[in-house]
């Protein structure tokens, strides 16, 4: 098969990886990739929001499955793009999509179906939505309805908090257009994962469950990122519970898109919090997350190209996946100032040292060459993996990688992975 990969960061780069080890894939492409992705694929310079090039692209090189990273392009219609030209690419269609585009959207349809999430109210009007938090009261929590790039939700603690989240995305502009509808919802409590299923638009296959760490700081700290790491697998989610979120949320929502006209072929990410009522959505993906993704491929044990394509093509998929027994812990590598303003330019060093440990990889996320050199370029620099037996193990072995890569005023968190080491209940086990 001829493969083209949409999209530049560390998610990308282990996606690239896992592609580039499957035999079916001939030939791999990635638009735009990056320095580490080059090491797997054939770069080419048209970003990832550029529809139609990528379009042309993928015709003139006879691709038969492209694959589809981040959002953005997704939820423009990059899938219904291709489709109009009789061209295969991994991801909803704009349509469906909307399930992340919209927060308001994901709600009001989960509410019209019954899958269990937060209570909530839509609102295009500040004021309105300040006199509606001060009626529900602290904690609750303030989305920005858009595409925000992971940063958009914000944990109010105090209402205070809450009209300055209101105004930051309604107001202010924080987020652009991703702000001017919120979501305000009651702030649920319990521990956060990511699962993940692909779907051809009517079957789903479970995709592991992942933890991330949004976060910028230790103990869950400071404004919201992309994603400062994560570990998989996860002690809390066992195989019953991973069944339960499948029957209760993946396939009913995939069920919901399917009855309202809007078929969903791809990868849906569902951020779940595991309440004592059981689990809820927090929110809905329409891709791989990152970081999870750097966390669940290194533990996938089959090729996963039978699996997309299936998917794409809205064809019968094939069994469950199998999974090493193995444990993954990335820790992301950020810029100094992320998730805020930061400087970029700055020479990377220890990268051959990091992945002379047994079981680490390091994924580019936000790298470059300049002048021979590779330099940070992004807020998340680098995703360090690493995979061993325990998921202890796991944890020493990334942060022995992260201790051996230098570039100025580099910044990670120090507890990822650690919730999985708690004390789990009798009788606990692994999915």
């Amino acid at each position: 098969m001829r493969v083209l990969l949409v999209g530049s960061g560390g998610r990308e780069h282990a996606l690239a990886w896992k592609l580039a080890a499957s035999p079916r894939v001939e030939a791999l492409w990635a638009a735009p990739g990056n320095p580490g992705i080059a090491r797997h694929a054939r770069c080419v310079p048209i970003g990832a929001d550029r529809l139609d090039a990528l379009a042309d692209f993928a015709a003139r090189e006879r691709i038969d499955l492209t694959i589809v990273g981040p959002e953005a392009p997704l939820v423009a219609g990059l899938a219904d793009r291709f489709a109009a030209r009789g061209l295969v690419a991994l991801g909803p269609g704009a349509a469906a999509a909307e399930l992340e585009g919209s927060k308001a959207f994901a709600k009001a349809l989960m509410t019209r179906y019954g899958i269990p999430t937060a209570a909530y109210r839509t609102f295009t009007d500040p004021e309105a939505a300040r006199r509606h938090c001060r009626a529900m009261g602290a904690p609750l929590v303030v989305k920005a309805s858009g595409l925000a790039g992971g940063k958009g939700a914000i944990v109010c603690r105090t209402l205070a908090e809450a009209e300055a989240a209101v105004a930051a995305c309604m107001e202010q502009r924080v987020f652009g257009a991703a702000g001017e509808t919120v979501v305000v919802e009651e702030l649920l409590e319990g521990e956060e994962v990511s699962a993940f299923a692909v779907s051809n638009g009517h079957d789903v296959v479970a995709f592991g469950v992942a933890q991330d760490h949004k976060p910028v700081w230790d103990d869950d700290r400071g404004p919201n990122t992309g994603g400062m790491g994560a570990y998989s697998p996860v002690p809390r989610v066992d195989a019953a519970l991973e069944r339960r979120i499948l029957d209760e949320i993946v396939r009913p929502t995939i069920a919901a898109l399917a009855r309202e006209g809007r078929p969903y072929r791809g990868v849906l990410f569902a951020g779940l919090m595991l309440t004592a009522e059981g689990p809820k959505v927090i929110e809905f993906n329409c891709r791989f997350g990152d970081p999870e993704c750097q966390a669940l491929l290194p533990r996938v044990a089959d090729d996963i190209v039978p699996l997309l394509d299936a998917a794409a093509r809205g064809a019968p998929l094939p069994g469950a996946v199998r999974w090493t027994e193995d444990a993954t812990v990335c820790v992301t590598l950020a810029s100094g100032g992320y998730p805020g303003a930061y400087d970029t330019g700055f020479p990377i060093e220890g990268l051959e040292a990091a992945e002379a440990i047994p079981g680490v990889r390091v994924f580019h996320a936000g790298t470059a060459w300049r002048d021979g050199t590779l330099v940070t370029a992004g807020g998340r620099v680098l995703s360090v993996t690493a995979t061993a037996p325990t998921l202890a193990e796991a944890i020493a072995r990334a942060y022995e990688a992260a201790g051996r890569i230098r570039f100025e005023r580099m910044h990670y968190r120090r507890d990822i992975g650690r919730k999985g080491l708690a004390p789990r209940p009798a009788g606990h086990r692994l999915a």
